[in-house]
């Protein structure tokens, strides 16, 4: 069984948002292609779904502006703008992802004590989505992700599935990803390998 997993195709990462990734609503026509197209059992889109009132928001820390490093739960945190907070517009999936052919929305990011960027677990490791024991009860053998953003929620998604899922086939859809910061993403993608994931391209996949 092979799943593809879509990583925050949200409003709030795209131009727009309150937490734009740079061309972030580019990869939308290359993820429904692939949602169309790639031979995929079962597909699972993450969404970060945070209340109002979420500790890594600059606006939750006096005097913490967006992009300061500050402190959560006693560890390093960067200070985000509020963003993909429940029920908003911004929290929603890209009006143009191909919503219908999702079996499975994973939502993350619930704890105002803890951020959530991976689809699996929370950043200290405590406290798991349930994404894991979905895709071994589909008896999920292989998974293919893409999405936003490379260097922060793909990249910690791909190193949970790998260190989660001990044996699975793990790829990586470099093309229906966009990341942050350039020079973190080419980071991300040599810690990707480094643990076994695999790096591709939707061309590798539609074979075309």
């Amino acid at each position: 069984m092979k799943a593809l997993l879509l990583i925050d195709i949200q409003n709030g990462f795209c131009p727009g948002g309150n937490l734009p990734v740079p061309h972030g609503d580019e990869i939308v026509p290359v993820a429904n292609r692939l949602i169309r197209d790639g031979g995929y059992d079962v597909i699972v889109a993450s969404q970060d779904w945070h209340p109002e009132n979420h500790g890594s928001f600059a606006s939750q820390h006096q005097g913490a502006k967006p992009f300061d490093m500050g402190e959560l739960s006693g560890k390093p945190q960067v200070m985000w703008p509020d963003h993909c907070v429940q029920g908003t517009h911004d929290a929603e999936f890209h009006p143009d992802l191909a919503l219908d052919a999702i079996d499975h929305i994973q939502q993350k990011g619930e704890n105002p004590a803890v951020d959530s960027y991976s689809a699996f677990r929370d950043n200290d490791q405590g406290a798991l989505t349930g994404l894991a024991a979905y895709l071994t009860a589909q008896q999920v053998t292989e998974i293919d992700l893409c999405g936003l953003a490379t260097d922060y929620c793909v990249k910690f998604s791909a190193l949970d599935a790998a260190d989660m899922l001990p044996g699975l086939k793990i790829r990586f859809i470099e093309d229906a990803s966009r990341g942050i910061d350039p020079e973190g993403v080419k980071a991300a993608i040599a810690e990707m390998k480094a643990n076994g994931v695999d790096i591709v391209t939707s061309r590798q996949i539609l074979h075309r």
